[in-house]
């Protein structure tokens, strides 16, 4: 039987040090049940579409941006600017807010403002169709509430009953390959000018990422010992390399582009938790780790890619190729020296 409203609420006020995912899990919710119960009381339901989104974002002054999977959470603090709008696919591009957006995955939008032990958090949180975030902004001391408030009316959706409708989530893709293809698949890869040509390529053969690299093979791919993750981002502090930080899930794509200071390993996570720049990991959740080399017109395009049991996508991790700012030499050199997984498993 569906719990009402008032008793989802009942279960976070009997749980007030629990993240909102988490009481969400227990109460077998998604998180964004768990926010629509309190519509009407420190919650306001918005329109989600990302140019309303976003343009309120761009008045708040300086926030943290939120981005997670199962698996992995990345927070930057910026100011949101250089919004550029898309049917299919819109970007937020600054050195700090660095983001992809995908308007068919935002269905549910809300404003949140929540009492907690340092006062009034107030925040902008977008979920998916199955209820589960796709991106969230949090005010800061130095934002600007009464551009929260202003967005907070403007963006109001007429719907704020205290529920919301949800769809079953959808599966991760399992890797796809196709054996028929794997010549012209090779062959193509080849020719790649820039790395954005990949996923073209792999749909126009019946494939997805971890299905061509689990077919391509050398000298395009190598298969990496889980581990390799946590000994990249130590030698990436360790050397003082810049490097960019893809984490994302089926809305939202966010980046660090910067070096890695900071290394805080508690149990499963290991956190960077640097000023500015948080991520956190759950290390043990790796269950494949790719180094992959895409060919592009400013030379190879290097990246350490880490995957789920369910095949999906949890971070890439690049050089920074930037004029001035160029480590791919390094950072190519770094992850040629990875553990590799026979090597692994000769051990």
């Amino acid at each position: 039987m569906a719990l009402s409203p008032s008793e989802i609420r009942q279960h976070e006020d009997d749980a007030p040090k629990l993240r909102a995912r988490d009481i969400a899990d227990t109460l077998g919710i998604s998180e964004a049940d768990l926010i629509a119960a309190r519509c009407g009381t420190g919650v306001t339901r918005l329109n989600p579409h990302p140019d309303g989104l976003m343009q309120a974002a761009q008045t708040l002054g300086p926030v943290m941006a939120l981005t997670r999977n199962d698996s992995c959470v990345i927070e930057k603090v910026g100011v949101y600017e250089n919004y550029h709008s898309g049917e299919h696919a819109a970007m937020v591009l600054t050195e700090d807010i660095d983001m992809r957006l995908f308007p068919s995955h935002w269905r549910h939008a809300f404003a949140v403002e929540k009492e907690t032990e340092r006062g009034v958090q107030r925040s902008l949180q977008v979920f998916d169709a199955a209820g589960d975030a796709v991106h969230k902004i949090f005010l800061r001391d130095g934002s600007d509430v009464a551009a929260f408030e202003a967005a907070r009316i403007r963006l109001r959706h007429e719907d704020q009953a205290p529920i919301c409708v949800t769809e079953p989530r959808q599966p991760v893709e399992a890797a796809k390959g196709n054996p028929e293809k794997l010549d012209i698949l090779r062959t193509e890869w080849q020719r790649m000018t820039d790395t954005h040509q990949f996923m073209r390529l792999t749909s126009k053969l019946r494939m997805n990422r971890l299905g061509a690299y689990r077919s391509v093979g050398a000298p395009f791919v190598r298969a990496l010992a889980t581990e390799a993750v946590n000994t990249m981002l130590e030698q990436v502090r360790d050397l003082g390399l810049e490097v960019m930080v893809f984490v994302g899930n089926r809305g939202c794509i966010q980046i660090h582009s910067g070096p890695v200071h900071t290394l805080t390993p508690m149990g499963p996570w290991q956190n960077v938790m640097d000023p500015g720049f948080n991520l956190h990991l759950r290390a043990d959740q790796i269950a494949e780790v790719w180094a992959v080399e895409k060919p592009t017109q400013r030379g190879p395009a290097v990246s350490v890619e880490a995957f789920d049991k369910e095949g999906m996508l949890i971070l890439q991790v690049f050089g920074v190729g930037k004029e001035g700012r160029d480590c791919r030499a390094a950072w190519g050199a770094l992850v040629a020296k990875l553990e590799g997984l026979s090597e692994e498993a000769s051990a």
